[in-house]
């Protein structure tokens, strides 16, 4: 069955490729994929399979039935979203949007998403059970998509049994999969304070609150939620990249805005840390006689893989790629809004090599010169289908 999905995989690998080639080329951010909605249905619908739309604003729900619809149920994810970065990857499918690009893969997921189901259709006659095809908005901005799908009904008429999702990767070569059973990315909470203070003259600070200092020692201060507070081997960061403060050389701001980031692979050190997070900045403000307004807003869980299953779609890959080309993944603190469908149903998310002879001078995700080696879009599609098929057996 592999050599047939493969051959299938090559016979669509234009359309795959002309899917990226138009998604990457008119990348929208976050809650905004109206374009990249429409364009799915579309594909959809010439290819006969139904869907609904419009869940969470532009997200997507098609299925493709095999016989007996009712017996086994999966589900496949892909995102949609880009990010708020200037291209410079100089490309005939450059980002026609300024200041918006696919720096994150996502143009890919849909792409791989679109020629796994169009794959899928065509032997659907040779499975029993239905295979949902997710196509989510909003991975990259809070509250994330797939929360909002899930509150607004996404498996209200059919509950899958189990979730799949995949990632580009540039640390894996074009060819290859990675897998990890168990956690595999961190937590993500967003930290947002205003602290605030009597500003005023530089040379006067006895006459103020200081808040630029305030921020500073808090910042300080928080380190020792990692470096005491923290079990030495439970991984987290605490990191603040940005700090505003527009007063002058001379003058001391009444207001200073401080955002950050925690992340930790423990939820319920999460829970306990937030809690020493507010203590700890709360207490430092007042010390120098500032007051602070906390947002600290629920953000993403850990993605959480369920090992049964890892176990069994890795196999599959094996079958699919060759033991070879099947790699062990790494545990990250990055973050993943895919944490919320680990917290309801058993899921795996997985990564795919993208790193070939085309790119190998391309910067890293999130970055103005990320781009993908676009044969990776055959193992992308083709290994997405094939796990799929496998999983309906």
């Amino acid at each position: 069955m592999n050599e047939d999905f493969k051959l299938l995989s090559d016979s669509i690998f234009n359309y795959t490729s002309t899917c990226y080639r138009h998604l990457h080329a008119h990348p929208e951010l976050s809650f905004q994929e109206y374009e990249t909605s429409t364009f799915i249905q579309k594909q959809l619908t010439d290819m006969q399979i139904p869907f609904r739309s419009n869940i969470a604003g532009t997200g997507i729900l098609g299925r493709i039935e095999g016989r007996n619809p009712q017996k086994k149920i999966i589900a496949l994810r892909a995102d949609m979203d880009a990010l708020p970065v200037q291209e410079a990857v100089n490309i005939p499918w450059k980002s026609k949007n300024d200041n918006v690009m696919h720096a994150c893969g996502h143009d890919a997921h849909v792409a791989c998403l679109l020629g796994a189901a169009k794959i899928l259709k065509q032997v659907c006659d040779e499975f029993e059970g239905t295979i949902l095809l997710i196509f989510q908005p909003g991975e990259e901005k809070a509250p994330g998509g797939a929360s909002l799908m899930l509150q607004n009904g996404l498996f209200d008429e059919y509950k899958p049994e189990a979730i799949i999702a995949q990632h580009v990767s540039i640390d894996y070569p074009t060819g290859t999969m990675a897998f990890l059973s168990g956690t595999i990315m961190a937590s993500a909470d967003e930290i947002h304070l205003t602290i605030r203070g009597k500003g005023g003259h530089g040379a006067l600070p006895h006459l103020c609150n200081d808040t630029v200092l305030a921020a500073s020692q808090t910042v300080v201060a928080l380190q020792q939620v990692r470096s005491r507070l923290c079990h030495p081997l439970t991984p987290m960061v605490l990191t603040f990249g940005r700090l505003i403060a527009e007063g002058a050389t001379n003058i001391i701001p009444s207001e200073v805005h401080l955002s950050g980031t925690f992340r930790t692979v423990d939820e319920r050190w999460r829970k306990e840390a937030l809690e020493h997070i507010r203590r700890i900045i709360t207490e430092t403000c007042s010390a120098h006689s500032c007051t602070v307004e906390i947002d600290i807003p629920d953000g993403y869980p850990c993605v959480v893989n369920d090992a049964t299953l890892t176990e069994k779609i890795k196999g599959f890959a094996g079958e699919y790629a060759g033991e070879e080309n099947i790699d062990k993944l790494e545990l990250r603190l990055t973050s993943e809004d895919f944490g919320f469908f680990t917290q309801q149903y058993p899921c795996s998310f997985y990564r795919f090599g993208v790193k070939g002879d085309t790119n190998q001078d391309m910067g890293g995700l999130h970055s103005p010169t990320f781009c993908i080696d676009e044969k990776a879009l055959l193992t992308g599609a083709g290994g997405l289908a094939y796990i799929a098929r496998r999983m309906m057996d």
